[in-house]
């Protein structure tokens, strides 16, 4: 059976348009990671490299998905490339721990010692007003009062304060204290949560007792009652 020329072209073209989108959507994955890498930690904010540019690029192209009416495989195949590439790239990090270092970054050191790397701060694209401002937000006005300041590679920054400026805990007074827990809800809204009062060891014989002895006529008057265990005390807020 003879096929006409036109179809056969055709088929080719298609194919040809399959290649060029899987290429281009390659390319664009490359471009967009050296491009990040280029402007520096701080446009990532808290996300890695690659999570940053897939977030940005797959949003753009599931909206071009939503209008391509014509070939709309076209940016359903790139789709399909990013989230690949992304799967691929978490995959080797994980299995070749060394390789973390050129797709997420490495953290980097500004501050040590009371000496201020200013080759490292123009490495994380820095300034020195902005990373005075890291440390305020932090709470530290001084320079002085920081032994060491690591900025991370997802743009945050880790401050370590000197020895005598860290906060006193128990353990440097020689102090023992009682284990904490977290608080647990057993009135919310005015209602009983029957399961917490339960997994708590208690009944309701026995949150009702407590909520006359705190001066509740009922547990309507209760908005919030939370139990705390290393005390064996139930603190009601009133329902206003």
């Amino acid at each position: 059976m003879h096929i006409p020329p036109y179809f056969t072209d055709n088929k080719c073209g298609e194919k040809m348009d399959v290649i060029k989108v899987i290429l281009t959507a390659l390319l664009s994955v490359a471009a967009l990671f050296i491009i990040t890498k280029i402007m520096g930690h701080k446009q990532v904010a808290q996300l890695d490299f690659f999570d940053y540019i897939s977030g940005i690029t797959i949003g753009s192209i599931g909206a071009e998905l939503a209008t391509e009416l014509e070939k709309p495989y076209q940016p359903l195949i790139a789709l399909a490339v990013y989230g690949c590439t992304s799967v691929i790239l978490n995959l080797l990090a994980h299995k070749i721990p060394r390789t973390r270092k050129y797709i997420n970054g490495t953290p980097t050191i500004l501050l040590n010692s009371d000496k201020l790397y200013r080759s490292n701060l123009k490495k994380a694209k820095l300034d020195l007003s902005e990373f005075l401002l890291l440390c305020r937000e932090q709470g530290y006005f001084d320079l002085g009062e920081i032994q060491t300041a690591i900025f991370e590679h997802n743009g945050k920054l880790s401050i370590l304060p000197k020895a005598a400026n860290r906060p006193a805990t128990p353990e440097d007074m020689n102090i023992s204290v009682k284990p904490a827990h977290i608080g647990v809800e057993v009135i919310m809204d005015g209602r009983i949560m029957s399961e917490n009062l339960s997994r708590i060891g208690r009944n309701k014989t026995w949150l009702e007792k407590q909520i006359k002895e705190q001066g509740f006529k009922d547990i309507r008057e209760v908005f919030l009652g939370i139990y705390h265990a290393e005390d064996d005390e139930l603190t009601l807020y009133a329902n206003e």
